[in-house]
This record gives structure tokens, sequence and C-alpha cells, in this order.
């Protein structure tokens, strides 16, 4: 298993970089790519964003990454191949400058944190946005429409469409940044499942609970794979770290049924 890899699992959130993070993650699916054009392309970037200048207010940051990561850089949601999994992989999506909204709003993020701004990856329903300022006047941008503001009808409009009928905004959070490298490989997992490629979406669950092994939700996604795969015995081992992380008692019980099932060893 990768190193960086086991790394991620194991330091604390607030550790976490997510744009150094992303291209790791990438790095597994592309061995040998030397990862420095990368790093210059980041670096180069914040410089650039760093000397647009008097960008003190939200507004004027949300302006300032715009300007810079769309405008400059070109960066810009997929809508032509969206079920890419190239717009899931931070090292294609610098290449080519295209994206899911989450591969892109770790790009806006990252840049924004290198220049000491506060910013989040926001998490609406079917979809993900960016928030600019944690307390005075925030402001919410949407990477993959090159950075347009999202105001309070809008992102309940999001909210509801995903929810099919009304609810409250208040289901939308910022996302921590383990939360955030998930949804990247689930936006993977999900496609390759769907192209029938289920040991594929198997090493990528493998990769999640790797890097995020408090995440009960994930255990149980790879031991459904594991037992499609036939794989029996890790299939019990995944259901086992499931069952010693949960205290749901619905959810005990779910797990507890699953390894009934399970032939006998």
């Amino acid at each position: 298993m990768n190193e960086d890899l086991n790394l991620l699992g194991l330091i604390d959130e607030e550790e976490i970089l997510l744009d150094e993070a992303a291209l790791s993650l990438a790095l597994l699916d592309h061995p040998g790519t030397d990862l420095a054009p990368y790093h210059d392309l980041l670096d180069t970037m914040a410089t650039r964003l760093e000397s647009v200048g008097g960008a003190e207010t939200p507004s004027e940051r949300a302006d300032a990454l715009a300007a810079v990561l769309a405008g400059e850089f070109g960066f810009v949601g997929d809508v032509e191949s969206y079920d890419d999994p190239a717009n899931a992989d931070l090292i294609s999506v610098l290449d080519r400058r295209r994206g899911l909204p989450v591969s892109l709003a770790i790009v806006w993020v990252s840049m924004a944190r290198r220049l000491g701004w506060s910013a989040d990856v926001l998490d609406v329903p079917g979809h993900v946005l960016v928030v600019l300022g944690a307390e005075v006047a925030p402001v919410i941008v949407d990477p993959f429409a090159q950075g347009v503001r999202v105001g309070a009808e809008r992102l309940a409009e999001l909210v509801e469409a995903s929810a099919g009928k009304r609810r409250a905004v208040t289901h939308v959070a910022a996302m921590p940044n383990r939360a955030v490298l998930v949804r990247l490989l689930q936006n993977q997992a999900s496609r390759a499942e769907q192209a029938g490629k289920g040991r594929r979406a198997l090493e990528l669950y493998v990769r999640m609970t790797t890097m995020a092994p408090a995440f009960p939700h994930l255990w149980w996604e790879r031991a459904r794979l594991e037992l499609v795969d036939h794989a029996f015995g890790a299939a019990r081992g995944s259901l086992g770290a499931m069952l010693e992380l949960t205290r749901d008692p619905e959810l005990r019980r779910h797990v507890t049924e699953a390894l009934g099932r399970l032939p006998p060893e």
C-alpha cells in the first residue's frame, strides 16, 4: 500500500492539504509520473492569485479566484464528458483544466488556503460548492460554473432539486478534508461500477477505508464489493471493522445479520 495513502489515514484532519493529498491519490493510478510540474502549476496559480492584491473581503477574494483560476488558467466544469473518470483525478484535472465540482472545489479551496483565506468545500445535495469567509459576509461560489456566485435562492433550488421536495438549507454544511477526498474517490468508484468494473471500484474503496478508516459506510461498501468478488474472508474483516466503529443499534443489527449470512470459514 502506498505510504502516502497510509499517512493520510493517520494524520490529523487539519494537517491534510487537499491539493497535495488529491495529487497523492491520483498518483496511485499514474505510477512513475513526475509530480513536479503539477506542484509548479499550483505554486504558479497561488503566486498569480497573491499578485492580484487588494482582496480583503470574501467577495473580493471570490472575484480574484474566478479571475485567476477560471479566467486566466481556464478551469471549468466538464459538461461534455461529465462522467469521465478523469474528472475526479487531480493529475488529469490539472492537465485538462476540466473536472467535477468536487475536484475543482479542491483546487479553489487549496489556492485560497495557501493565501491564508478562509475557504471550505460546501456539501450541497447532488453538488459541491465553495464558501469563502467563515463569519463575516461569507460568499458561496460554484467552481464548476467558473466561480459564479450562489445566493440563498439558488442554494435552496439546489437542495430542493436533489431532495425532490422542499427542505431547509440547513442541510448544507462545510466538509472536513477527509470527507472531501472520500467524495472525490466515490465519484470514481460509482463510475467504475456503472461501467461493470467491480474490482476497480473495490480497489478504490480499499483506498478510502485506508485514508478514512473511521467512516463506517465505506467499510459497508467495501464488504459489499468483496462479497460480489467472493472474497468472504475479506468481507468478514470489513464488516467486523464496521461493527467496531458504529454504536448505532440499527446499523449494528444490519452488520451482525450480514456477518451471520456469510459462509463459514
